[in-house]
């Protein structure tokens, strides 16, 4: 079973969530720790790479990156344990892996934690999660607002002709409750509200999108890229279309940056390798395949 997506919690009382489970992170990981004792070997050296942290990232993300990174460096070794951006960044600061996977920015608790153990993290950027949403090419909508998708999926609204569309209802298309992107559109859509009952499920963006490319009453959610094939469109959020532009930007809502932070003072040549890697034009393609939308 895939792990789900935890990385994110929307609103006030979401974000009272994560700075309490930010705490008992640390508490678990940071007790007895003093200071950095990881002391990761180059690649190719007998040591290996410790990656912690994000699902969004570690899920799918990752072990296909590695997976490239192996092809031109045979010898590099991996210890990929996705779980949760705050343990990524509490076991960094324990010295315990050299890459914390975040689908989010350290919060400040995070950040107060690493100024009293004197490490500066460094905030390596390596792309976007991002989601769109999408409806059939002969469908008349072509916006929505964050309101209106929020309803649609939860099943507040259940007829087009509530959006501008024909009379004729809605028919859901999502993904199955083992993908991590199940949960992640619903924390970045939908409020943290249940879904709807009764969707289609499937497990691949890609089946979603040919779902509702022969479904003119049908409407999903995918990658952009996914979301490129014939008889699909991808409708505007509040005016905002999806695009990596408006992602980079900071305009469009359904996206969250990805990073991998290190301890700028302990990092290994190999994990500075594997982020070159990551960063340069061959890694963001393949971030680009993998459904992702690529750095700024």
């Amino acid at each position: 079973m895939k792990p789900v997506l935890l990385d994110k919690i929307t609103g006030l009382n979401g974000m009272k969530l994560l700075r309490g489970a930010a705490l008992l992170l640390f508490g678990a990981v940071l007790t007895g720790c003093p200071g950095p004792t990881h002391a990761p070997e180059a690649t190719g050296a007998g040591g290996k790479i410790v990656i912690k942290g994000s699902n969004t990232i570690g899920e799918e993300l990752a072990p296909r990156l590695i997976a490239e990174y192996k092809k031109l460096h045979p010898a590099a070794e991996f210890d990929l344990q996705p779980k949760l951006t705050g343990y990524g960044l509490a076991s960094l600061m324990a010295g315990q892996c050299d890459l914390a996977g975040a689908s989010r920015a350290a919060i400040k608790e995070e950040l107060d934690e690493a100024k009293s153990r004197n490490i500066e993290l460094k905030d390596n950027v390596i792309g976007a999660y991002s989601v769109a949403v999408i409806v059939n090419s002969a469908s008349p909508v072509a916006n929505l607002t964050r309101e209106q998708v929020r309803d649609i999926f939860t099943g507040a609204t259940q007829n087009w002709k509530d959006l501008g569309g024909p009379d004729a209802p809605i028919h859901l298309v999502i993904r199955d409750p083992i993908s991590g992107t199940y949960l992640g559109f619903k924390e970045l859509a939908m409020e943290n509200k249940a879904y709807a009952s009764g969707p289609k499920m499937f497990t691949s963006y890609g089946d979603i999108a040919q779902a509702v490319a022969q479904d003119p009453s049908a409407v999903g959610y995918s990658s952009f890229e996914a979301a490129k094939i014939a008889d699909v469109k991808p409708v505007s959020i509040g005016g905002v279309a999806p695009t990596a532009q408006t992602v980079n930007a900071g305009q469009y809502p359904y996206a969250r940056v990805l990073r991998f932070y290190t301890n700028k003072a302990q990092e290994s040549s190999g994990a500075r390798d594997f982020l070159q890697f990551v960063q340069s034009a061959q890694g963001q393609q393949i971030v680009t395949q993998m459904g992702f939308v690529t750095k700024p």
